[in-house]
């Protein structure tokens, strides 16, 4: 998160830098969504399969090549070639939430997800001063290289400390299954991707959206039909699993759609902006990232005696209304629009830790990674339509706005409505989640030691 959270503000650079297009430097970040919704579904069926501390240290050692590579890139295509690797690493996230699950008893679980979750606060709370001060004064390859030290050590501390899972599924890869599921997912994220930067209308556009639904009408008759698919459909199926996977997905689609949002309201000229520098506009942000640094860990502690339902309908709930007020707040001064962004981040703080839980107590151990990486997948879809969508609504709705210089500069900036109809569809996203939310039976309060069964065996874990 900290290399991630100073990539999007250093686009122009790199634009300037290899001499492209807004629409080519816009792959830097498609390509790697779309390798790491990938690299989710397939590796986290691989853990399952081979063993998830295994599959996990061979998607970090992919993922430090990826970023060394990224930091160091001569010419534009390198730069796509080496974020792409970097994005197949991601597939450690969902490994290790897997691992969580193994290791440790149910009162801890939800603690240490806490925990880990806490620290994408700390990689976008570092980012922000440091890495926007490093970025801005050394170049953005300066950010990676900060890094790789960090990188590298953790490589050899989960190889020296963590253990291997112990509840393996043995059956045979299904590799139609995958080629089908990754087709579906490349064209589909990179199509939506794409879609508001060179025009819905484009032909590969057209392509990208055309393909995607139909490798999915054939991934899904395939797998009807397979011994053992790479996506067995009563994860998707089941009530508890389908209700979490949407709500990460709107989770997702959210925060992407509101941190762009945030940005352009930062640092769009008066009246219709702050005028804020890349800097100045991550300062702002901290406050809303230090209440999910400090929420995470705090439910995670308290989320067994709660009870996960009622935590991610409160988080729905907080979230839409954060949204609401900052629909009629962020243009009032900056102190307002921070305090609903600090509301909205905190409903999304606890729908991200009880989310997560609802996932891993619904699924057997033995399918703990596809389960994760499939959750995942529905994460990085909403982070893709999310900007879509904020793209799309800014594009449609602008109006003319001119610059006191010598001479006057007229240009166009996306309006106050724009931004308010973004806010009000998702306030009631949000809502409507929350309704959802409502059918969920409890997979957590008051168990022992769901998935084990007896005494003796959870004083064995």
């Amino acid at each position: 998160m900290y290399t991630e959270g100073m990539l999007i503000p250093s686009l122009p650079y790199m634009q300037r830098q290899f001499g492209v297009t807004e629409s080519m430097v816009s792959w830097v970040l498609s390509l790697y969504l779309a390798f790491g919704t990938v690299s989710a579904a397939i590796f986290g069926k691989l853990g399952d399969v081979y063993g998830k501390k295994r599959v996990m240290l061979i998607s970090m050692t992919i993922y430090t090549v990826g970023a060394t590579v990224t930091g160091y890139a001569e010419d534009f295509t390198a730069l796509l070639i080496a974020r792409s690797i970097q994005g197949a690493g991601m597939a450690m996230m969902p490994l290790a939430f897997s691992l969580v699950r193994e290791e440790f008893p149910p009162r801890l679980i939800p603690q240490i997800q806490g925990l880990i979750s806490a620290m994408f606060g700390v990689g976008i709370l570092i980012s922000l001063p440091l890495g926007a001060y490093i970025s801005q004064n050394y170049g953005w390859q300066a950010t990676y290289h900060t890094a790789i030290p960090f990188i590298v050590l953790e490589d050899i501390l989960v190889l020296l400390l963590i253990r291997e899972s112990r509840y393996r599924s043995r059956q045979a890869i299904d590799w139609v299954g995958a080629i089908l599921l990754s087709t579906t997912l490349m064209t589909g994220i990179l199509g939506i991707s794409e879609g508001p930067r060179i025009g819905w209308g484009s032909g590969l556009v057209i392509t990208l959206c055309s393909i995607s639904p139909l490798s999915l009408i054939a991934l899904v008759i395939y797998e009807r039909r397979s011994r053992n698919p790479i996506v067995p459909l009563n994860l998707i199926s089941s009530r508890n699993i389908a209700i979490a996977n949407f709500g990460i997905f709107m989770v997702g689609f959210t925060f992407q759609l509101i941190s762009q949002v945030n940005i352009f309201v930062f640092e769009m000229p008066r009246p219709n902006g702050y005028g804020l520098s890349i800097l100045e506009a991550g300062m702002w942000m901290i406050p809303s990232v230090i209440v999910q640094l400090i929420t995470a860990p705090i439910v995670g502690r308290q989320l067994v005696r709660i009870g996960v339902k009622p935590v991610s309908l409160s988080g729905s709930l907080v979230a839409a209304i954060g949204l609401i007020l900052m629909s009629h707040l962020a243009f009032i001064d900056l102190e307002h629009m921070v305090l609903a962004m600090i509301i909205t981040s905190l409903g999304s703080a606890l729908l991200n830790i009880s989310l997560v839980n609802i996932v891993i107590f619904s699924v057997e151990r033995s399918s703990l990674g596809t389960a994760a990486g499939l959750n995942t997948v529905f994460r990085n879809m909403g982070s893709a339509w999310g900007p879509a969508v904020a793209g799309t609504i800014m594009d449609q709705f602008k109006e003319r706005l001119t610059i006191s210089l010598s001479p006057p500069v007229t240009i166009e900036v996306p309006s106050h409505f724009a931004y308010q109809l973004i806010f009000y569809i998702t306030a009631s996203l949000f809502a409507a989640l929350a309704l959802i939310l409502t059918m969920v039976g409890e997979v957590l309060k008051g168990r022992v030691d769901p998935g084990l069964g007896s005494s003796r065996n959870t004083s064995k874990v």
